[in-house]
This record gives structure tokens, sequence and C-alpha cells, in this order.
């Protein structure tokens, strides 16, 4: 391929390297350049113009990145029509992602024109999340490049997706003086919500005194009723012989390695009993925050072996964050100024559509729906959760019982989301840098898009207002900062935060979630897709 300037009257048929303006007519990059293009390029007074010109041998772009594209070996993963020399590649459903680096690597080595990328090895994506791209650098490939490429990616797999296979969980918690009853309680919740992302849920819990053979006894039981069994000491494990480790082995089962190579996490334990899995959780997994528990777990669960040597190649990496409330901090850095969030779920509506029945009480594994979404809200990153209620006011409260959520009422809900948005900004405390807009009736929104979305906001100096999309298109939850309330204000009717964020001028962040963004339920159709079962009164 020949890359430089040529006269325009020689560069018919050649691809223009650069969008240009001539005249009226703008002429975007990859263009071929056609004789009336010429024409109006002459018109415009160029006398040269920077072009690509193929050799014979060449292969272009497009054609280059979907004929590396088909011949990369993958599973659980589909390829986009390529364009702009890029084919981008998309999880075909939830699970854990696996690639072959040293395939990967082999490749980009061959040529710098010849690029593939993908997602860390071993990541958790979200159905329709883009876990890989193939990019062609130039216009073309040379065909001694691409016989080299297509050569290496014959008969090996590239990357897939493992889909998660739900699993039913045991959870096994041991009880001291000093542990609090709401402690064990939020673990649960927590415990539920990380499972919920890979469709495992837990189907039976056991509280003990913190002695081997009494836990021993739960382990033997639950392992015999579910498929895994999650042990949370109420005291850390600190030796091989500790508690939760010797309660493993006088169940009947194996330890394969007490203590991990990531922080936090470093406190676990992983066990194998009649051939299902025992992980001793260590104390950070109490948080929804990711840590170790949550890299061998997920690989459990989209049926990815764990070995004492995986873990021990976690190292590198491993290190996810600082927590300083240790006893001795390992960096005594200063703390950034914090951001609070905080969510507030709109639960007013009448639920029109549906022509009777409240959708936010329609049962999702015998949960309301409403439930459903503050649960997982509670156990995001949000600071504290305001429910905005006005029709049915008295059912969402019940609903939300033993929640410690904070309720704002609705008097004119009638009148249109805008006055539900205005109530709950009115309640929020002083200390809110944004408030996350949560539509009860999503129940594809997960906790971890809730975070997502949060972090997206607290990582941008501007504080901008982040978007949950799908696909690139719009969708829900979106989060509000400060700066835009007193817009709020003035809203009128049944206007939401879409006219702000497309009107206000403010800067807006888009953060891809998957398909829970655009997931609603307005319809008993709707409903009956997503999983909802209708409460008629």
């Amino acid at each position: 391929m020949k890359f430089g300037p040529v006269p325009v009257g020689e560069a018919e048929g050649t691809i223009l390297a650069h969008t240009t303006m001539a005249g009226d007519k703008r002429l975007r990059k990859a263009h071929v350049l056609t004789a009336e293009d010429i024409a109006v390029l002459q018109a415009a007074g160029f006398k040269e113009i920077v072009v690509a010109i193929l050799d014979k041998d060449d292969v272009e772009e497009n054609e280059a990145a979907t004929l590396i594209a088909e011949a990369l070996q993958f599973s659980g993963v589909v390829a986009k029509p390529a364009t702009t020399g890029r084919v981008n590649l998309y999880a075909e459903q939830a699970g854990l992602f696996t690639v072959d680096k040293h395939l990967i690597d082999a490749i980009n080595h061959v040529d710098p024109s010849v690029t593939v990328a993908t997602v860390a090895a071993y990541a958790s994506v979200l159905a329709d999340q883009m876990v890989a791209t193939v990019k062609i650098i130039p216009y073309a490939v040379p065909a001694p490049v691409m016989r080299e490429v297509l050569t290496l990616a014959d008969g090996r797999e590239a990357f897939s997706v493992r889909p998660f296979r739900p699993r039913s969980v045991g959870v096994i918690q041991t009880v001291l003086p000093s542990v609090k009853a709401s402690v064990l309680d939020k673990t649960l919740r927590v415990t539920e919500a990380r499972l919920g992302r890979t469709g495992s849920h837990v189907v039976a819990e056991r509280r003990t005194p913190h002695a081997a053979e009494e836990v021993a006894t739960a382990i033997r039981e639950l392992s015999d009723q579910t498929d895994m069994v999650l042990v949370f000491g109420a005291s850390a494990m600190s030796d091989p012989e500790d508690v939760i480790p010797a309660a493993i082995r006088a169940s009947g089962g194996t330890v394969f390695r007490a203590g991990m190579p990531v922080d936090p996490g470093n406190l676990f334990v992983l066990g194998e009993r009649d051939g299902k899995p025992l992980l001793g959780a260590p104390g950070c997994a109490r948080s929804p925050k990711e840590n170790g528990f949550d890299w061998v777990l997920d690989r459990l669960i989209a049926d990815v072996e764990v070995t004492k040597d995986d873990i021990a190649d976690m190292g590198v990496g491993g290190l996810l964050m600082e927590i300083p409330a240790r006893p001795e901090p390992r960096d005594a850095s200063p703390k950034p100024m914090r951001r609070n969030v905080y969510a507030v779920v709109l639960a007013a509506g009448r639920s029109s559509r549906m022509g009777g029945p409240n959708k936010l009480m329609a049962l999702f594994a015998d949960r309301p729906l409403i439930r459903q979404t503050v649960e997982r809200v509670k156990v995001s990153r949000a600071a504290g959760t305001i429910v905005v209620t006005g029709h049915q006011s008295e059912r969402i409260e019940t609903a939300l019982s033993g929640l410690d959520v904070r309720f704002a009422h609705n008097p004119d809900f009638a009148s249109g989301l805008s006055s539900s948005l205005k109530v709950g900004l009115a309640a929020l405390p002083a200390d809110a840098a944004g408030a996350l807009i949560v539509l009860g009736d999503m129940p594809g929104v997960t906790t971890a898009d809730f975070d997502r979305v949060i972090d997206a906001f607290k990582s941008d100096a501007a504080m901008p207002i982040v978007r949950a999309t799908h696909n690139g298109k719009r969708g829900n939850p979106v989060l509000l900062p400060k700066s835009v309330f007193p817009a709020v204000a003035a809203l009128q009717g049944d206007t939401g935060a879409r006219h702000l964020v497309e009107n206000e001028g403010e800067n807006v962040i888009d953060v891809e979630i998957g398909a829970g963004a655009a997931v609603d339920v307005d319809t008993r159709d709707a409903m009956s897709h997503a999983g909802g079962v209708l409460q008629e009164t």
C-alpha cells in the first residue's frame, strides 16, 4: 500500500486518508474518491490530497478484520459486521471471559497493522457486553501479514465466555457475642445480591457457634442439600488450623488452600467435600465491593476449575484497594474528598398500563419487585436510599418493611414523574453530591450495575450526569449531580431526567450496563417475559 499526497487529478479510485471539507461537501476518511469528488475538490482549490493506494495483494481493512474474526476460534461470543476496519465481539450471555493470552500476544506481535484487544482474563461479563475487538490500523493489510495471522488463529480457541451455571448455595455464619444479628442479616443480603449476577441463589442458611465441630455438622448438612457452601466466620481465619479450615476437614472435606495473594481477600479458604466447593469467606466478603472471594466464586459458577496453584498465580493484579480502616494502613496518603451519592427510588406510579395490578408488587422469586429493587440498591455503593411513594403507599411501605430506607410521600403522584423527582431530591441530605434515580420497575438492573454508574460519577472530576445504556441506547438508571437539582425543580408533568440530560448542556457520560438498562415491565406481556407474576389484588 502507498500512502501520501497525490495530485487531485490523479486521485480517483484512491482511499481518502482524512476527513476533508471541500466547499460545502464533507468527504469522510476511508471514502473511495469518485470523479464527482475530484471535481468538487478541484473547485474548492485543492491541488493535492492525502490518500491510500492499495497494492494488488493488499487486503482492504474491513475485509481483513472480517477474515481475522472468522478465523479466530471462540464460543459464547458473537461478532458484529466490520466497520472502519474494526470487528467488535460481544458476549452472548452473562458469564466469565477466558482468553488464550499467548495466542492474542502472538497475533499482536506479527505486525502493528493488525491488533486484537480483549477484556481481562476471567472478567465477569454481562450479556451483550463487548469482550473483544479486532482493529486494522491502516487502510489495508499486506497479504503475507494476513497469511501469518490466519495461520496462528487456526485450530486454537482464542477466547470464550463461559456461561454462569446457576447454583443452589448454602450459607453458614458463625456467631460470637461480639457479632450483631444485623451484621449477619446484612451479610446474607449482600451474598444473595452477589450470587444474583450469576443466577445463583441462597437456598439454606445455618448460624452456629464459632467452633469447628458445630460448623462441620452444618457443612455436612448443607453440602448434602446444595451445590456449594459458603462459610462466614465471626472471627477471621488466621491459621490453616483455625476454625473454618478445621471444620472443613472435620466434615470429611479437603482444604486446598488457606490464604490467597489478593487484597482484600487474603483470609480466604478453598476446600471441597464430595466434589462440591466449600469456600471460607474472608471478612471483606460481607461487603459488596470486589475482592478475592469474587474471583474464585465467579470461576466456580462458570465451571472453571480453581486449584491452589491458580490462587497462587493471582498475586499480580491482586492488590485491589487500600483499606485505611486497618490498624496499620499500608499507605497514609490523604483520602480523596468523599462524594456521597444517594439513591432515589421512584415507586409512586399507578401502573395504569397494567389495567389494575400494581406492577411493583409483582413477584420475582417470591419477592415483590419493589423489594427486590430496593434490596439491590441497599447493598450498592449508594450512601443511603430514599423511596418515593404515592399510589398504594401503604402497600409499598409494607413490602419494604425491615429495610433501612427513608420514605418520602408524593401526594401529587398522579400529576406525573416530575413531581416524584422533586419530592425525592427534596428529601436528600445536605451532603448529597448526586442522586442515583432508580425506577422501581426495572428487574434487570443489578447491584453491580448501580455500582458502575456510581463509580463513573465519583471518578470524574467534572461531576457529570451519568446515564446507563444498552448497546449505546439510553436507558436507566440515571445519576444526577447536585448542579442540576435546581433544574429538576422547574420540571412539570410527566417529564423525567431525560429532558435535562438532553437539553441542559451538561457533561454526560454513558455507562454500558447491558440489557437491564432497557428492560422495564410496563405491560402484562413485558412482565411475563421478564419472569414476574402479577398480583391481581
